[in-house]
């Protein structure tokens, strides 16, 4: 049987130090949480339990832990529910496998947290139909939105009436961002999502 064969000595030291540049710029830009890869339920529950427990011995007031847990959670749903990368076939309702990443981070004494999934072209205009509105909206006028939104049917399209765009918007300190980048050659878009809370 032929052994595998080995990389230079050469290439790994390289990796080992795009590894260190990248463990490096993350601590510059202040990431406390980091995970790109595919999510499922089981995924994302066990990131939460260890995101909860990150935040706990942090010392952040309790209502900005759970401001930070719950977008942490809708970011992490969105992705399950839309992105366009899927292990699983796109017909699937329950237990979808799909491909995304979420950041948390500090930025000029906040907390961010930011989302980035791809989805398709198509999806554009109904997802900035949803997210542009909360950018404008009181919050007030938000937390009356997202009791109507508890009470009311899905649309056909959706999985939660846009509940979660409107729990990351209640919980922000600043209107939402979001930005759409077209994928060279796709028929997709990468969908960025922030929150500052």
């Amino acid at each position: 049987m032929n052994q595998p064969e080995l990389a230079p000595l050469s290439e790994h030291t390289m990796i080992y130090q795009q590894y260190r540049d990248f463990c490096e710029a993350a601590r510059q830009r202040h990431v406390i949480f980091y995970y790109v890869g595919y999510f499922s339920q089981h995924i994302v529950g066990a990131m939460a339990d260890a995101l909860k427990l990150r935040l706990e011995v942090s010392g952040l007031a309790g209502p900005t832990r759970r401001k930070l847990f719950s977008s942490f959670v809708e970011m992490a749903q969105n992705i399950i529910h839309y992105s366009d990368d899927a292990l699983t076939p796109p017909d699937l309702d329950n237990h979808e496998v799909r491909h995304g990443s979420v950041c948390i981070g500090i930025e000029n004494d906040h907390y961010y947290l930011l989302c980035a999934n791809p989805i398709k072209r198509e999806l554009e205009t109904s997802l900035r139909q949803t997210v542009e509105p909360l950018r404008t909206m009181t919050l007030e006028e938000i937390k009356q939105a997202y009791k109507e939104a508890l009470r009311s049917e899905s649309p056909v399209d959706s999985k939660g009436a846009g509940v979660g765009f409107l729990t990351m918007a209640r919980d922000a300190s600043e209107p939402l961002e979001f930005e759409f980048v077209p994928m060279a050659g796709e028929d997709r878009s990468m969908f960025y999502i922030k929150a500052i809370i």
